[in-house]
């Protein structure tokens, strides 16, 4: 069964709509906006009034605009605290586009429904969401978030892997997967491709984690993408050089930049100290001129990559 919509111009699901090449400039293709880490048992999960969630985010989502920021995708998925609603309204009234994600977070985050579902069942979760909307909402998530063990897939991750690759191959969403440890990374991808999923629709998130450059170059030649998203959580130069290697090889068309940041967390008063979404724009891409890099190469790695990896 194909659940594509038909065949248009491929565009990017947000909370402020479907939107094309033409609406978008730069995209953030991995931040976050809500995040709990608690048990989902634990009293106050996912829990934040309306207005205190509003008074950290939206300042954020200001700033970013101002910095040329046009679109973001929120990576927070089930198991996590997602909150589709509260992103939603602060999106709306930021007027800043998001994207979200579907999909499960690996153990112990995996919400106990998860295990009980039969893995048709998981598959089709996934696909409503993709293509109806997310929670209560009718905003379609954009792509689906998984992840895995350091050490090993184990096979409640396994199942979720293979369930997101089927609604991939159903959908053309991009399926981005949190995983640290090279072994696995390599197991998930090709576990992936045997489930009938394009390796374009393949993104290794944290990749620079991961390393081993061959590891790194071995997804690449599958032609898969890779995220390298620390931008401003420590000193630049790593992460340039990952950059500056990765374009000299000649595959700056399945790179990615961001941030990890953000984000509210419900368990910290007042949500805690947010990081703004700013740094990859008033530091990392002017290093990136220094450094020799030209404005052309700067708009496929902030602008076209990230709207021809997340839009279907």
């Amino acid at each position: 069964m194909d659940d594509r919509e038909p065949a248009t111009t491929p565009t990017l699901r947000t909370t402020l709509g479907a939107l094309g090449a033409d609406d978008l400039g730069l995209v953030l293709p991995h931040e976050h906006l809500f995040v709990d880490f608690r048990a989902a048992d634990v009293p106050g999960f996912a829990q934040a009034s309306p207005e205190e969630f509003s008074a950290l985010a939206a300042p954020l989502l200001t700033a970013a605009a101002a910095a040329g920021v046009t679109a973001l995708v929120e990576c927070t998925p089930p198991g996590l605290g997602r909150r589709a609603d509260l992103v939603g309204e602060v999106s709306r009234s930021t007027g800043v586009p998001v994207a979200l994600a579907t999909g499960v977070y690996r153990e112990p985050w995996v919400p106990r429904w998860v295990y009980e579902a039969d893995d048709a069942a998981l598959e089709d979760w996934m696909v409503r969401e993709l293509v109806d909307g997310v929670d209560d909402s009718a905003v379609p998530a954009a792509f689906i978030k998984v992840s895995a063990d350091e050490e090993e897939l184990r096979p409640v991750e396994e199942r979720v892997l293979r369930a997101a690759a089927r609604a991939s191959a159903r959908t053309g969403a991009l399926v981005g997967t949190h995983t640290t440890g090279g072994a696995v990374l390599l197991r998930q991808l090709e576990i992936a491709l045997a489930e009938g999923m394009p390796a374009d629709r393949f993104l290794s998130i944290h990749t620079q984690t991961i390393h081993d450059a061959g590891v790194r170059r071995a997804v690449l030649e599958r032609g898969a993408w890779i995220e390298f998203d620390d931008v401003g959580q420590g000193p630049d130069g790593t992460t340039r050089d990952l950059v500056l290697t990765t374009l000299e090889a000649g595959y700056g068309d399945q790179l990615l930049l961001s941030h990890d940041a953000g984000w509210f967390d419900p368990a910290l008063p007042g949500g805690g100290e947010p990081r703004p979404f700013t740094h990859l724009t008033g530091s990392f891409l002017p290093a990136l001129r220094g450094a020799g890099v030209d404005e052309d190469t700067l708009d496929r790695l902030c602008r076209r990559n990230p709207f021809r990896a997340f839009a279907r």
